[in-house]
């Protein structure tokens, strides 16, 4: 069983937003291909927000937008390293399959998950247009998590159930539990918004973005082409209007004041969970990886105190569990 070789820090996530059918003059055949490549990874059951993230006039086309994924080697090490966390071999789960665009911010929450426990994992790239990987399954949006095989869908859902599969008989502290429920709820309800005007900031950061989604996603040729230029060209309009849907008039100020949210809901902890990471930094970490590397991730430590939780969990999570199909 060969797994995947790299550093910790080598990840890749997009996350997503709604676009109308029409956008920035973008012909209808281009159009299918940029919608496909922003991805529609609104999976989070239970909020409007997440499963319609931009409609016109009733008309909603989901579609991805999003945080790109271009991780790098970490330029330093951090002086106490957490080991992963380990997981009896008899709760641990053989047969693991994930169906996941690469970029997706939360399949990247769910590769968090796995990594963290080292939980050995396969990894399908769906093809955004034709999705004929999951034709099989009634289930027509990622992640998709084959688990000895029963089928998990919605992100947030499928860390629920692997948590219990993993901890049958875990203690709760309801008061730490209830802490970890409410920052999970805001990754998902406040923190990805934020992240898409900013990596669409500029024409320049959207052709990195899309770069990078088109590279590593599931495209052909000719879609690849398409998608690069009219989704960038597209997104960057997008983002306009996703500004003014989430109430955002300075990105870089909202993506600040999200890290730094989040750096005094530690309250000086290493981790929300205290000594080790919870489910709630598994979230951020996932969803923040996308950007970390990008020049709106670059700016984001440079500009406030996230640096060092950052660096934390790239050393808890340590190196991935994905296996070699």
């Amino acid at each position: 069983m060969r797994r995947v070789a790299g550093l910790a820090t080598i990840c890749r996530s997009v996350e997503g937003v709604l676009a109308a059918p029409s956008v920035a003059g973008i012909p209808a055949p281009h159009q299918r291909l940029f919608q496909a490549g922003l991805f529609s990874t609104a999976t989070n059951k239970g909020s409007s927000a997440r499963s319609h993230w931009f409609s016109c006039n009733g008309v909603a086309a989901q579609a991805v937008a999003g945080t790109v994924l271009f991780s790098v080697a970490a330029t330093a090490l951090v002086e106490e390293v957490h080991a992963k966390e380990p997981v009896q071999s008899k709760f641990r789960p053989n047969d693991v399959i994930l169906y996941q665009y690469e970029a997706c911010p939360f399949c990247n929450k769910v590769k968090a998950f796995l990594d963290y426990y080292d939980i050995p994992y396969k990894v399908v790239e769906v093809n955004p247009i034709s999705k004929k990987e999951i034709k099989w399954s009634d289930y027509k949006k990622v992640p998709i998590l084959m688990v000895d095989g029963e089928q998990m869908v919605d992100s947030s859902d499928i860390i629920d159930k692997l948590t219990r599969k993993i901890h049958p008989s875990g203690a709760i502290d309801s008061v730490a539990e209830d802490e970890e429920m409410k920052w999970r709820g805001w990754v998902d309800n406040h923190l990805v918004h934020v992240l898409s005007p900013n990596i669409y900031r500029s024409t320049s950061e959207a052709l990195e973005s899309f770069d990078y989604i088109t590279r590593n996603g599931n495209f052909s040729f000719t879609e690849r082409i398409a998608a690069k230029y009219a989704g960038a060209a597209a997104m960057y309009f997008v983002s306009r209007k996703l500004k003014k849907k989430y109430n955002i008039t300075d990105e870089r100020a909202a993506l600040y004041e999200a890290a730094e949210t989040w750096v005094d809901a530690l309250k000086g902890r290493d981790f929300l969970g205290g000594t080790k990471p919870n489910l709630a930094d598994l979230a951020v970490y996932g969803v923040l990886r996308p950007i970390r590397y990008l020049k709106s991730g670059r700016d984001m430590v440079e500009n406030t105190r996230i640096g060092d939780w950052y660096s934390r969990m790239e050393a808890a999570v340590g190196l991935s569990s994905r296996m070699q199909a």
